[in-house]
């Protein structure tokens, strides 16, 4: 009677918390996880391009040191930043994000500079690296809506009763999102 009782008892856990919401909290965890591996994925795709690029401006633009310099620099230091995936916050994404914010300011002025040469702007390899960087803005892009999209789903489900109690004795805590850059709500000044 009592391996009959203690049996019972342990298909009722089981079952308690396969309803309570922590396989799918579990599941939607692994879910941010994966989705933030695709964002430093695009983000270190962004990272390889930027040598040749600069390496084909270098050859063209020899006077452009501190440009290309600078590029190198926000590279480096953007490749350098790891975030942990199981401390996804607000606080590490924002830091994440400001380091990768600053490396696509100096490709900015990497483009703008390039501008001043034509012979450059019709070379071959420049063209398909500049297309190739232009389609890894757009991945990362993606990628970071999908991130998201997925944290949004997680952090409904951990704020929501009552997967917010088995939440909080588990250890699930709300994960971070991107955010658009400060002054991205204003539109650009053109000029000619």
């Amino acid at each position: 009677m009592k391996r009959l009782l203690v049996a019972f008892f342990g298909l009722m856990v089981a079952l308690s918390f396969s309803s309570c919401g922590y396989n799918t909290m579990v599941s939607q965890d692994e879910n941010v996880k994966g989705k933030w591996a695709q964002v430093e994925n695009a983000y270190q795709r962004r990272a390889d391009l930027v040598p040749n690029l600069v390496n084909t401006v270098k050859g063209a633009a020899k006077h452009e040191e501190s440009t290309l310099t600078a590029v190198v620099e926000a590279r480096a230091k953007a490749t350098s930043i790891t975030v942990d995936p199981t401390n996804l916050n607000e606080e590490t994404i924002a830091q994440y994000q400001k380091v990768q914010d600053q490396f696509s300011g100096s490709l900015s002025k990497l483009m703008a500079t390039v501008e001043a040469y034509p012979d450059l702007k019709a070379n071959q390899n420049f063209l398909e690296l500049q297309a190739q960087l232009e389609g890894t803005e757009n991945r990362i892009s993606t990628e970071r809506r999908a991130y998201n999209e997925a944290v949004q789903q997680f952090n409904t489900t951990v704020r929501s009763f009552p997967n917010n109690l088995m939440a909080g004795m588990f250890g699930f805590k709300a994960k971070g999102t991107f955010t658009a850059q400060e002054g991205a709500d204003k539109a650009p000044t053109v000029s000619f």
